[in-house]
């Protein structure tokens, strides 16, 4: 078959994707569906994979769905807990102590505290967890979404203690014969991992300065009741602030520590500087800006946590640190669990898999429920609910909301997830074919020529656009890009670099993060809604991620020094 046509029909459940979420705004529960019977199809007739290698390849999606629904479960149920016990409302007031305006909150809220999250836990958990905060803060849901998915650009690639980097480009490069390479020339595989690591690191920085400030503008732009660009970029002095706070020692440790503490150490010094600079109004504006009243909100924006999120309960008020002890609790005991070999390897022990499904080699599913985010987020439920003395009616409430949130997340994962598998184990085919992916990448580097770098990073997005993952989007095509670089004559390591920087930015638009984002504040069917306001973000990061590289292959002449290119 011709490879260009081979290329469309890899794009068509991309492309279908996007057309019913965005064009024809149908819900995700009616439109994955769909992609799923369309990629099943084009995976058995044009790919010529076998009936029980979709199927397995369906078996692992829905083991890895029961994975996400598990974190999901565990953010909702520890929001759930802290509305009932009177956590959120204590939040709530300690933040209006800091500044009552809203997009120093969400600078604060979901940059920040957001940036630490992902660093700390990854798995799309940043927007799990501050989507549902900002909404029980005020924000409306939807636009809690969006900025939530807005958080996972920058830290992603340093996410779950460096998991993109240290699983996914190691997993995803020819080790053994790069090592090799690396050895005649005099040096190996750890300089040049290193180098890598550094690349990310600084480009990620360059981009991210800006982040604050663009997930502000969008906010206060699509949220606001004068609708206008201008009140987001009022508080750009404060807003690049908090970028520099975020970046510089974002950079340092990436450059000078490695991949697994970027992300955290960025967020916790920018924390520790930006939270008392606010509470002092430095770089602040005059104008304290808001939303619109709650009446005046366009119903697109309502989802069903915000009504209950604002319950009054009986109970005495909490202090602010009680309200935060169980944010505090799960940043550290995320940190440990990651850091510390022994208590790793017991939360790890306790898995439960199906090696080789259905006789399929290479499919594989597992899940480690204690050591997945989910299992840390209820471990801290249990913890808040001794330490806010909840009586056993408010556990019951929460449990059962959160329950009923969980419902409705899933049957659209059941079809998401189980959609990307397919996608990504179409490599093992009768008709000898690489996979989806790698097809769809190898056509935009065949159509672009010497200009590729350019579109690098948009490759590594569209890997995490429908794997929903830093991780995986690596694991697939790093060394397809690798081998591009090779071709092209250019540094290898920046290459790869770029597909990380890429498919980071391409998680603000992977629709399962959307999913999972919207179920925690009651906003499932409007997630095409959701995808035209991160594309913006995502398009921006893409292309200022790819300048960078052109710049650097052509006007810095920047080479690996490793691999003499």
């Amino acid at each position: 078959m011709n490879e260009s046509l081979l290329a469309l029909l890899a794009f068509l459940p991309l492309l279908l994707a996007g057309i019913l979420l965005i064009g024809f705004r149908l819900p995700a529960r009616t439109a994955m569906p769909v992609v799923f019977v369309v990629t099943a199809l084009i995976g058995l007739f044009a790919w010529n994979m076998t009936f029980t290698r979709v199927l397995a390849s369906t078996f692992q999606g829905l083991i890895l769905t029961v994975a996400i629904l598990w974190i999901i479960f565990g953010a909702i149920l520890l929001l759930n807990t802290l509305k009932h016990s009177g956590g959120i409302a204590a939040i709530r007031n300690g933040f209006s102590g800091v500044s009552p305006d809203r997009r120093v909150q969400a600078i604060i809220v979901a940059w920040l505290f957001g940036c630490f999250i992902e660093g700390a836990s990854g798995f799309g958990t940043p927007a799990a967890v501050a989507a549902p905060l900002m909404v029980a803060l005020g924000f409306p849901a939807l636009g809690a979404v969006v900025v939530g998915m807005m958080i996972q650009s920058t830290p992603v690639s340093f996410g779950a203690v460096g998991t993109p980097i240290v699983v996914g480009v190691t997993g995803g490069l020819h080790k053994s014969g790069i090592s090799e390479q690396l050895a005649a020339n005099g040096s190996s595989w750890d300089h040049y991992y290193h180098l890598i690591t550094s690349e990310v690191a600084i480009t990620h920085g360059i981009i991210g300065l800006f982040m604050p400030l663009i997930l502000v503008t969008i906010m206060v732009r699509f949220f606001g009741a004068n609708r206008s660009w201008r009140e987001g970029l009022a508080i750009a002095p404060f807003a690049l602030f908090a970028g520099v706070c975020f970046v510089v020692p974002y950079m340092l440790a990436g450059v000078l520590l490695g991949p697994e503490f970027p992300s955290m150490i960025g967020a916790m010094v920018g924390l520790a500087i930006v939270v008392p600079a606010a509470r002092k109004g430095f770089l602040l504006p005059k104008e304290t800006w808001d939303f619109p009243e709650v009446s005046r909100w366009p119903e697109e924006w309502h989802g069903d946590l915000e009504i209950k999120a604002n319950e009054v309960t009986d109970r005495t008020p909490i202090s602010v640190f009680m309200g935060w002890v169980p944010y505090v609790l799960l940043a550290v005991f995320l940190v440990l669990s990651r850091t510390i070999a022994p208590l790793k390897d017991a939360l790890t022990s306790a898995s439960l898999g199906w090696s080789n499904i259905l006789g399929e080699t290479g499919i594989s599913g597992s899940l480690q429920p204690l050591y997945l985010p989910g299992g840390i987020l209820v471990f801290v439920v249990l913890l808040t609910i001794g330490l806010h003395r909840m009586r056993g009616s408010e556990v019951k409430a929460a449990f059962h909301e959160s329950t009923r949130t969980l419902l409705g997340a899933g049957f659209v994962l059941l079809f998401t997830i189980p959609m990307v598998r397919i996608l990504i184990n179409s490599g093992v085919n009768g008709s000898d074919l690489v996979s989806m992916p790698v097809a769809m990448a190898r056509f935009v580097a065949d159509s672009v020529g010497d200009i590729y770098p350019l579109f690098a990073p948009t490759v590594g997005a569209l890997g995490a656009f429908i794997a929903g993952s830093n991780t995986v989007s690596n694991l697939m095509l790093s060394d397809f890009q690798f081998n591009v670089a090779g071709a092209l004559g250019l540094s290898t390591s920046m290459m790869v670099a770029l597909q990380a920087v890429g498919a980071a930015a391409g998680n603000m638009i992977a629709i399962h993060n959307v999913v999972a984002a919207s179920a925690t504040v009651g906003l499932l069917g409007r997630e095409g809604v959701t995808l035209r306001k991160t594309i913006l973000p995502t398009l921006y990061y893409v292309l200022f991620a790819g300048i960078i590289g052109l710049i650097a292959f052509y006007g810095l002449h920047v080479t690996d020094g490793l691999l003499g290119g």
